[in-house]
């Protein structure tokens, strides 16, 4: 089927003309003598490109280009005028026009205009195949977003359930030692599942916001691990900072084993106490995490107390970050620190 084009003359010996030399070159033509009706051909479709001469009976052509732009009409306009003067075309292309050519006497004008309409053509459809590409690719990231969110969401719950039922077996157990296996072991399970639940709370599923995802996972490990009647409370100071979804699982992972570790050794058994989780930049490409406690301290010496496993987890997850977590002298307590570069 051959590619129809709207020809805007008033000129109607021109217009035949057109159609001849146009038709030579494979073009269909439709004819219109003023702009109302020019508009009201490509109002009613079927046009692949418009050719516009600017000097019409009652208007000029810039007063068509501004009703196809009202109208919401995109075809691609090859704007046509015998004046010399460079404002005309200039200021046609500024209105909307694809292409322009000066109007000539002889076969020269012809050629050159069957050459605009067909790159303004192929233009256009380059365009509409860019736009229509961008356009399901945006419905396909959305989509992918919603999917990825809805198994972040079940991934929590399922993760929560987990923990809850080892909870349950914890409560069951009369070995103490099972006990705090266990009760550790739900800390790590609500670690991994408060980032999963932060990622799909997030606009943005690929990362997570440090200072809400910590908010929740400190009171988990409050909430989770066994203190008795007493014991020390946890206090969060932390900025507004994002990390990839795999570099938050392993920070949450070093807060939980520290903050664990620091719950049940910095203070003797039934008084009270702060333990401090800090997360701050400390430039514009680096953040420190530090947890600490104003307890009895530890000697760099000692033996490991416990199995030696949230020792082993702490160091695993650090060289996933390219970092090590360090203790600092400090007076009183014990202050662990770990330097992430953002």
């Amino acid at each position: 089927m051959p590619q129809t084009v709207l020809y805007i003359d008033d000129d109607v010996a021109l217009g035949r003309l057109a159609e001849r030399y146009l038709g030579r070159a494979g073009y269909a033509l439709k004819h219109a003598v003023d702009g109302a009706t020019g508009l009201a051909l490509a109002e009613a479709g079927g046009i692949d490109a418009i050719v516009l001469d600017h000097y019409l009976r009652a208007e000029t052509g810039q007063d068509v280009l501004r009703g196809l732009k009202e109208r919401g009409i995109e075809l691609p306009v090859i704007y046509v005028t015998g004046s010399s003067e460079a404002t005309i075309a200039i200021d046609a292309l500024k209105s909307g026009a694809s292409d322009y050519v000066i109007k000539t006497v002889g076969d020269e004008f012809w050629s050159l205009m069957e050459n605009a309409i067909r790159q303004s053509i192929a233009n256009a459809e380059l365009r509409r195949a860019k736009e229509k590409a961008e356009a399901e690719i945006r419905i396909g990231k959305e989509r992918a977003e919603v999917l990825l969110a809805e198994v972040n969401h079940r991934v929590a719950n399922s993760l929560a359930l987990v923990a809850a039922l080892i909870r349950l077996q914890v409560t069951s157990s009369r070995s103490d030692e099972v006990k705090e296996a266990l009760t550790e072991t739900q800390a790590r399970i609500s670690a991994i599942a408060g980032m999963h639940r932060s990622l799909y709370t997030s606009d943005d599923v690929r990362t997570v916001e440090i200072d809400k995802y910590l908010e929740t996972l400190v009171k988990e490990v409050q909430r989770s691990v066994e203190m008795g009647d007493k014991g020390p409370s946890i206090r969060l100071e932390a900025e507004e900072i994002s990390l990839s979804s795999d570099r938050a699982v392993s920070v949450g992972m070093i807060v939980t084993e520290l903050l664990t570790n620091a719950i049940k050794y910095a203070y003797p058994t039934g008084t009270d106490g702060e333990v401090r989780v800090i997360f701050k930049k400390s430039d514009e490409a680096h953040a420190l995490l530090a947890v600490e406690d104003d307890g009895i301290g530890c000697l760099d010496d000692a033996a490991p107390k416990g199995t030696g496993l949230g020792t082993r987890i702490i160091k695993s997850m650090a060289s996933t970050l390219g970092s090590a977590v360090t203790y600092v002298p400090v007076a009183v307590g014990t202050r662990a620190e770990l330097p992430i570069a953002l």
